[in-house]
């Protein structure tokens, strides 16, 4: 990816970009990342831009997923380690019924990226023209259900000029909210429906904690930034941005709002909401839904002394809490060694942190200091 951006029919002034500059964009779009040095729209040509965008369906879907697409197009048998990488790919918990679950995971992703380009041609092509207006509806549909956060409106303000636009911003939060759900949940919708009885407690973990995650970040943002970041739009406008800003943090990447202007209380609840991203064997980071939940459980059983931790009334197998704590300590411990590389480099304590926390929760947002970053600070973002 790294090489193809460097080439000059990637760059719409037809210059090859620096190796770090062309390494660092296709690693966020690889790891569903968005944090660019360029804006995508104006820096790359249609050649550039398809690349990012390749970049990111693979790494949404995950590389061993697309191998599989390609086994299935050439109807190869499928392995027994490639079931196994698979399994741990898609977060699926057994390696039966693995080939199956490939295979929804595929199909959903079409349906919703489809439908999803759709529906934003509405929007796009009277606007850009038919040409333009197509290919914009399939990158932003595509970026948004990956939750990759790059955009090609060709300003480094991504979405903010549509932030009163209702049927744009619902389309894309509909698209995030999709790809952050995970496919294990979407499988058991499809294998039980509405029998949540009968889901596997994973997919009731992330349908029963991702609305009021939704829910408590969209009150919370419209309290905190009514009169910040906020001030200045209507009512409805101010409850859209919030809706949206609650939605894109946990790892999307999309800005409707200056994030800079955010009120220190909005950047602490976005630095939170970041770390926990997505559910797990999603398209998005962060320690993930499941894993926090998890947390949380474990120290309220610790504090009321009991010995299982129980959840939807099954219990957690220790093994799981284990890898839990394990998650987040390690998430942790590499964000503050990033942020502290950032402050030694002169970057403010509060600018680091915040594109520390995105970079290791692939959410993509910034305090627009991304394009500044000295280059040790570039590698450790990278990595």
């Amino acid at each position: 990816g790294g090489l193809l951006l460097m080439l000059p029919v990637s760059s719409r002034d037809g210059a090859s970009l620096p190796f770090l500059d062309a390494l660092f964009t296709a690693a966020s779009a690889s790891c569903v990342t968005g944090l660019a040095l360029y804006d995508t729209g104006t820096q790359f040509s249609i050649f550039g831009q398809a690349v990012i965008l390749l970049l990111i369906q693979v790494g949404g879907l995950g590389f061993m997923t697309v191998s599989a697409l390609v086994s299935f197009l050439l109807h190869r048998r499928i392995g027994l380690h490639q079931r196994a990488v698979l399994m741990d790919t898609v977060g699926a918990l057994q390696i039966s019924g693995i080939v199956r679950l490939t295979r929804r995971a595929l199909l959903v992703t079409l349906a919703c990226e489809g439908a999803g380009a759709l529906l934003l041609s509405f929007w796009f092509c009277p606007r850009y023209g038919l040409g333009r207006g197509l290919w914009m509806s399939v990158f932003h549909a595509v970026s948004a259900f990956s939750n990759a956060g790059f955009d090609i409106l060709g300003t480094d303000a991504s979405f903010r000029s549509a932030a009163g636009e209702p049927f744009l911003n619902l389309v894309l939060m509909a698209l995030i909210v999709c790809g952050g759900l995970g496919f294990l949940v979407w499988d058991d919708a499809l294998t039980h429906g509405f029998h949540l009885r009968r889901w596997r407690l994973h997919s009731q973990i992330v349908l029963a904690f991702t609305a009021p995650l939704f829910l408590g970040g969209a009150a919370a943002f419209y309290l905190l930034e009514k009169d910040h970041a906020f001030a200045g739009a209507s009512t409805g406008q101010k409850l859209l941005m919030a809706s949206f800003q609650s939605v894109t943090c946990r790892t999307a990447g999309f800005s409707t709002v200056d994030i800079g202007a955010l009120s220190e209380s909005g950047t602490l609840l976005t630095m939170v909401l970041m770390f926990i991203g997505a559910g797990s064997g999603s398209t998005g980071g962060g320690i993930k839904v499941n894993t926090a939940v998890v947390l949380v459980s474990s120290a309220l059983a610790q504090t009321r002394r009991m010995e299982d931790v129980n959840l939807f009334h099954r219990r957690l197998d220790n093994g799981n809490i284990r890898r839990a704590h394990a998650t987040a300590s390690l998430y942790t411990l590499a964000g503050l060694a990033g942020c502290a590389i950032l402050c030694v480099q002169g970057i403010p304590l509060e600018d680091a942190l915040f594109e520390a926390i995105s970079a290791i929760g692939t959410v993509g947002l910034t305090r627009s200091v991304t394009p500044v970053l000295p280059t040790a600070s570039r590698l450790a973002v990278l990595l």
